[in-house]
């Protein structure tokens, strides 16, 4: 696993040179402060172009190939375990920004041109793409779903789904991805095992699809601690709540923060015509105290 870069050191440095992410000097707030925190993020990232990627300094950093820096460097910001990234862009950038974070990386191909990407500080011991158990359906997860297992500090396992499911209005191919999900899921749904399920789901919480995951049995972070709606797109005027980081198994007890990240490069500055969003969604952090 590559070592981690900090944030002054990521222009003129390469990722072998590194020091630690963060400097002892960097103020979190007290509930980021747990001696056992997990700290997760889902995050669609809109193909690293940023957003409106017409906008010519969006085009000059992708042009200069500064994309996985900028983002890296926001990431850090947040001090992250856990990333999952939705519309990825080549492996080549997601690989970069894993070596700047010191993480481990496991891409997962797409259905179709929106592969996911999961990026953690901990050793990824297993991974599957699409875990149906047969083929892939071409209509089903033409966007990302997939399946890993993190070992983490205390030995346990932590299962990771990370996805991207159908956009548009109509529910019905949606609807289908999260049955066949849920149907894959049962086993260790059933075993009480801590589960995580992060990504842009393409739903609102008052829809049919959320209301399967909710009798699943998964935990929604931010119904369960957040405060206020929490829309996740887009980052100019966010208005809906479409990213989630979800969690079942004991780590559902655990979590202690949930909240869209509008704010910094994440957000779009209205008021700056020239400014660029890095993607058009907000991420999604959630945090929890694994002391508990």
């Amino acid at each position: 696993m590559a070592n981690s870069i900090s944030r002054r050191q990521f222009g003129v440095a390469t990722c072998a040179a590194a020091a630690p992410i963060l400097s002892a000097k960097f103020s979190f707030p007290q509930e980021q402060k747990l001696s056992k925190a997990l700290r997760v993020i889902a995050y669609n990232i809109y193909g690293g172009k940023g957003w409106p990627q017409e906008r010519p300094l969006a085009r000059q950093a992708v042009a200069k190939k500064q994309m996985a820096k900028r983002l890296a460097l926001e990431l850090e910001l947040y001090a992250p375990d856990i990333i999952c990234f939705s519309e990825s862009p080549s492996e080549a950038i997601t690989r970069e920004i894993a070596q700047l974070l010191g993480f481990n990386h496991v891409r997962f191909p797409s259905g179709g041109s929106w592969p996911g990407t999961l990026l953690s500080r901990f050793e990824i011991t297993q991974s599957q793409n699409a875990p149906l158990g047969f083929q892939r359906p071409p209509k089903l997860f033409t966007r990302h779903w997939g399946r890993a297992e993190l070992l983490m500090p205390d030995q346990e396992t932590l299962i990771v789904h990370s996805a991207h499911l159908f956009p548009t209005a109509d529910p019905v191919n949606r609807l289908a991805e999260i049955r066949e999900m849920v149907k894959s899921m049962q086993a260790d749904l059933q075993s009480g095992k801590s589960m995580l399920l992060i990504g842009d789901l393409n739903h609102e919480p008052d829809t049919a699809e959320y209301k399967l995951w909710m009798e699943a049995g998964w935990i929604d972070t931010f119904a369960k601690i957040g405060v206020g709606e929490g829309p996740t797109i887009k980052a100019d005027v966010p208005e809906r709540r479409i990213d989630y980081v979800m969690a079942a198994g004991k780590i559902a007890n655990q979590i202690v923060e949930s909240r869209p990240l509008f704010e910094g490069g994440f957000r779009l500055n209205l008021e700056d015509p020239q400014s660029f969003a890095l993607s058009d969604h907000l991420p999604q952090l959630a945090v929890f105290d694994l002391s508990k």
